[in-house]
């Protein structure tokens, strides 16, 4: 059930057929893992707790540095040094405190990944790294578990959702393989604030969507920003089956 406080509180999403009571409920009883707190985990951060998702699970073994504020806005100056998953939760807490949060500020190794995707409904990478993002995709693969995967780079966005519990979605490892250009960090390259906060909304959208179970989810689909002409464009993505993370040689 909701109480009162919570009827208000979310009577905008309420008012949604596509939410509704009990899209709201379903929400409330759910549970997320976000993957890095910074440019991407923190508008994904923000918007699921003002939702009412139930439990978040936040990871992240950094600390809050100045250069993070230009776009990281769930921390702020007195943030800085502090671990992100603590700077999270304050905020976190402040915004929502009907909502349960779960800390990760460890780095996680492959079981420990494996035990908090396990503990989740919905897993969203907001890292920034190749290695972590194959380390989460294939956690998510092992688990039956739906990613929603964004990155941003320069002026560039890319969102997707690879969902396991569906046949015909491929994975992360289908689409990038070995990787490439995803090596490349913010820290080398550079980005814009509000970049990374466009494509971590739509990600907090998708996990929307997934949780409350409504609309239709980018699965099978990437969708790619170009922040410099404000275009959008749609790609579709089919299952590798020799992938070597999601192939059927995997699942004989």
């Amino acid at each position: 059930m909701l109480n009162d406080q919570e009827l208000l509180r979310y009577s905008r999403q309420i008012l949604l057929q596509h939410v509704d009571i009990d899209g709201q409920l379903r929400l409330k009883h759910s549970r997320v893992l976000i993957v890095g707190l910074g440019g991407l985990g923190a508008p994904v951060a923000l918007y699921l707790a003002a939702a009412g998702v139930g439990e978040l699970h936040l990871a992240d073994f950094d600390t809050v540095d100045l250069t993070n504020l230009q776009r990281q806005i769930i921390h702020d100056t007195d943030s800085v040094g502090l671990s992100k998953v603590d700077s999270a939760m304050r905020r976190l807490t402040a915004l929502n405190p009907e909502i349960s949060l779960v800390p990760h500020p460890q780095a996680m190794d492959e079981d420990s990944l494996s035990a908090a995707v396990a503990a989740v409904d919905v897993v969203l990478d907001c890292s920034d790294n190749f290695s972590t993002r194959e380390a989460v995709n294939a956690a998510c693969v092992a688990a039956g578990k739906p990613l929603v995967s964004g990155a941003a780079i320069r002026l560039e966005g890319q969102l997707s959702v690879f969902d396991p519990r569906r046949p015909e979605s491929p994975c992360y490892h289908c689409l990038y393989g070995h990787g490439s250009e995803a090596e490349l960090t913010c820290s080398e390259t550079g980005v814009l604030g509000p970049l990374v906060g466009l494509v971590g909304s739509l990600q907090a959208l998708e996990a929307l969507k997934l949780l409350a179970g409504f609309g239709e989810p980018l699965v099978g689909r990437l969708l790619l920003i170009d922040a410099v002409g404000s275009r959008f464009r749609e790609l579709r993505v089919k299952r590798d089956p020799g992938c070597s993370v999601c192939g059927s040689s995997q699942h004989d």
